[in-house]
């Protein structure tokens, strides 16, 4: 293997590790929050202890995804030296103000909200903790601008002799389109994944008849409504992102629906088996123009295929294969639009038993509402799957390839690489078994401990 697919592979690995605890941070500070303001504004004990409750997962997660975090930074200059080289001067500074503002007002807060029980009123520890929420988000918003960049570059010029790409408009950076069409999806993601956290435990505890049930009674309609609105939210979020990607990136939408040849109105594919390297399908179940609806809210619009945009993209650019995995795009859209129906039942489910005052749940029942807290996870993941490897051959769409991008290997060998991979697995397995078992052990104590 070279150093261009042991870095990709690296990278994509230690990054999909980091966002399994991401979601979850997003959503479970805001859902701490709406805890403790229930607590404040009717001084309800069981809102108190459902807010330490809640904070202490919230905690384990927290710290698990800033060490998971953490490493990725280093291998911009590590592993992807060329990539820094050419849009540093961009890409630099948006994670630069993540770290020094969004994220030092996370810690900062945080500290306040864990040390201030009873030493400090509670509405500022109140406020204290909806800071950490708001900079947790800020965080992620960040970031987002950063990634944005790599997916629809806007605010920069290239140098003189055309080695590097500098920034011009910051303002053009952090208010560019596509950030303002992924951060609400992203945003949304977290409600739910926190949502159905809340869930899950609940109904371990009401499935159990713990001795705390009005409390988790409480914390199940809290969730459920949290996971709905959650779902709805990412669902409009998303339906938005793709309308978006008709016009910025319509190869990442073509590669996603195995659409080879272009269409008006576009069908939709149900199951494909296709031939990619022919380009054709070997099987196919497809709605008729159910896609052009998708993309433009109407039955009729045109898509274009992947076929013509591989000879539209070698125009503008120059010879090249533009296609990127059409078996990974497609999949990884089918897991996540499937997670994402699946959380929709199920949240309804949640809503439609809470709304009854009815928390005596079946065995099956119980299992399938416990087990859910998996679905945000595959449809998170196989998302920024998507997102990513849907831009290929391109590191900074239309601009830098991501074989362009990766460190000489005189700089960085593929031994080093394949030993510094073997180490991250190791290590991030690890640090997912311990934050695995800590949400458990701690979930599972129940309110008391959390005391």
């Amino acid at each position: 293997m070279d150093t261009l697919m042991l870095a990709r592979l690296q990278f994509a690995l230690t990054s999909v590790f980091h966002f399994f605890f991401v979601p979850l941070t997003l959503g479970l500070s805001i859902f701490t929050a709406i805890m403790e303001t229930a607590w404040v504004r009717t001084g309800d004990e069981k809102y108190r202890k459902l807010t330490k409750f809640w904070g202490k997962l919230f905690l384990i997660n927290f710290a698990v995804g800033v060490v998971t975090g953490i490493v990725m930074e280093f291998q911009f200059g590590m592993n992807w030296s060329e990539y820094s080289r050419f849009v540093g001067d961009i890409f630099g500074v948006p994670l630069a103000i993540e770290a020094l503002l969004a994220f030092f007002l996370e810690s900062v807060f945080l500290g306040i909200w864990v040390f201030g029980w009873n030493k400090i009123p509670k509405t500022l520890h109140a406020a204290s903790i909806w800071l950490v929420a708001i900079g947790s988000n800020l965080s992620a918003l960040w970031i987002l601008v950063a990634n944005s960049f790599m997916q629809s570059p806007v605010g920069y010029r290239m140098a003189a002799d055309g080695s590097r790409a500098e920034m011009i408009d910051f303002s053009a950076l952090l208010f560019n389109p596509y950030v303002w069409k992924q951060f609400p999806h992203v945003l949304a993601g977290g409600l739910v994944t926190g949502g159905f956290l809340v869930i899950a435990v609940s109904s371990w505890h009401l499935v159990r008849n713990s001795k705390e049930r009005s409390e988790f009674e409480t914390s199940m309609k809290f969730g459920a409504i949290y996971a709905f609105i959650g779902t709805i939210l990412v669902t409009l979020a998303g339906h938005t992102q793709m309308q978006d990607l008709i016009e910025s990136q319509p190869m990442k939408v073509a590669a996603a629906e195995a659409l080879w040849e272009t269409e008006n109105p576009a069908s939709f594919s149900l199951f494909t088996v296709g031939n990619e390297k022919e380009l054709k399908d070997v099987f196919a179940i497809r709605i008729p123009g159910m896609l052009s609806f998708l993309a433009y809210n109407s039955f009729e619009g045109e898509v274009k295929g992947i076929k013509d945009l591989q000879k539209e993209y070698e125009i503008k650019y120059g010879p090249g294969n533009y296609i990127p995995s059409i078996i990974t795009a497609y999949w990884s859209f089918r897991f996540m639009v499937g997670a994402g129906t699946l959380m929709l039942l199920v949240s309804l489910i949640a809503l439609y038993k809470v709304i009854r005052e009815n928390y005596t749940f079946s065995p099956l029942l119980g299992t399938l509402l416990f087990w859910s807290f998996l679905l945000p996870y595959i449809a998170n993941s196989s998302g920024w799957i998507l997102a990513e490897m849907g831009r290929q051959p391109w590191i900074v769409f239309g601009l830098l390839k991501t074989e362009d991008a990766v460190s000489p290997a005189s700089v960085v060998s593929s031994t080093e690489l394949l030993i510094s991979l073997v180490v991250f697995v190791l290590i991030y397995g690890l640090l997912t078994l311990v934050d695995v078992f800590l949400l458990k052990k701690h979930a599972a104590a129940g309110l008391e401990a959390a005391e």
